[in-house]
């Protein structure tokens, strides 16, 4: 501890009581204090108010502003005794205030008793702090343990269809540059700022994840599909809704995958009713499902598939275009338009395993409550 006092007589007056017990500095004003704490740090500071230059309360001011000093406790040892100049000395930070001439017995309970608490403020600093750090090393193992699932879950998907795996991650790549389209022109913004944008940028991967109960025969067939197998098809939707919902059934914690099974039933929906497999319209349409129908058509039409040669990024756009208000939500057409270079930006990029990763661990970079 440090006694601060510019007599000489109340320095050596504290260091007899207290030394018996602690390890005692003193010196003789504010100016010399500052210059010890460059080397220590003490467990608590006995600080005399009336001192040239400068006097306690400055003196606990600037400790006050000290990152170093700001929560070593500080009791005012004074002979003033008037309440006025307690009530300063407690509200700018003090912890007790002792007047001159001090009962030697007094001064050590005193002493005693706010090391003990100060002690135990410490400990629960520390168990809090530890507690935090308990908590985030099992919040980051479910984290860990979320992006398995859903990655394992894709991988599925994937090896059913040689296109599937660039286009999960194309549409994922597309899904954020609207997302933040959206935000930006404050189309929807009450409802996105309601998601957890990350965990629903993971999920898009599962969008269809159905199509893994769908025969090869039909899934890669090269030609045109008969009505029957356009409605095998198109079963994908409700399919990969259940099987999300069976997930989510096994597992407490689930809303990592909520976003999926509403992305995987609603993506084929059209904002006039004409899709599938509910037809529903408009705003009955999930937000998730209208944004991941726009950036799923887009990738379809500027892929090569099979049975299609690729369109250009005009071409599709024209075709997005020609579909507001009848296939898509005229808001996210019009967000999507508008920012028609980044997709087409996102559409050159073939780094996915780094996308991936950017998402996994920031997310987007909008607000989330």
């Amino acid at each position: 501890m440090v006694i601060v006092d510019d007599d000489y007589a109340n320095l050596i007056n504290g260091k007899n009581v207290l030394k018996k017990q602690y390890e005692v500095f003193t010196v003789p004003s504010g100016e010399k204090l500052f210059e010890l704490l460059k080397q220590i740090v003490p467990d608590i500071i006995l600080l005399d108010i009336e001192m040239p230059n400068m006097n306690g309360y400055d003196v606990l001011r600037k400790l006050k502003k000290s990152h170093v000093a700001t929560d070593i406790p500080v009791i005012f040892l004074t002979a003033r005794r008037d309440a006025s100049s307690e009530l300063e000395g407690l509200s700018i930070g003090a912890i007790d205030y002792m007047a001159k001439p001090f009962s030697p017995p007094l001064l050590m309970r005193r002493v005693e008793n706010h090391l003990a608490s100060e002690t135990q403020k410490k400990q629960l600093r520390e168990y809090g702090e530890n507690l935090a750090r308990m908590v985030k090393d099992q919040t980051q193992t479910i984290v860990e343990l979320q992006n398995a699932i859903l990655s394992v879950l894709a991988t599925v998907v994937e090896y059913r269809d040689d296109e599937t795996g660039a286009h999960v991650s194309r549409t994922q790549r597309y899904l954020r540059v609207l997302i933040d389209a959206l935000l930006q022109r404050k189309f929807y913004s009450d409802e996105i700022n309601g998601w957890d944008v990350r965990l629903m940028l993971l999920s898009s991967q599962l969008h269809d994840v159905g199509k893994v109960a769908i025969p090869d025969a039909i899934l890669l067939k090269p030609g045109k599909l008969t009505q029957e197998e356009f409605d095998i098809i198109k079963s994908h939707t409700v399919i990969g809704n259940q099987i999300v919902r069976d997930i989510e059934g096994e597992l407490h914690e689930h809303q990592f995958i909520h976003y999926a099974g509403t992305m995987a039933v609603s993506h084929h929906e059209k904002w006039d009713g004409s899709g599938y497999p509910y037809g529903l319209s408009e705003y009955n349409i999930p937000l998730q499902g209208r944004c991941m129908s726009i950036v799923d058509v887009y990738d379809a039409l500027v892929s090569v598939r099979p049975y299609k040669k690729a369109f250009t990024h005009k071409e599709a756009l024209n075709i997005i275009a020609e579909g507001k208000g009848i296939h898509f939500d005229p808001l996210v057409v019009e967000a999507f338009l508008e920012t028609a270079d980044k997709i087409y930006d996102e559409s050159q990029n073939t780094g996915s395993p780094s996308f991936k990763k950017r998402i996994e661990t920031e997310g987007s970079n909008m607000p989330n409550p």
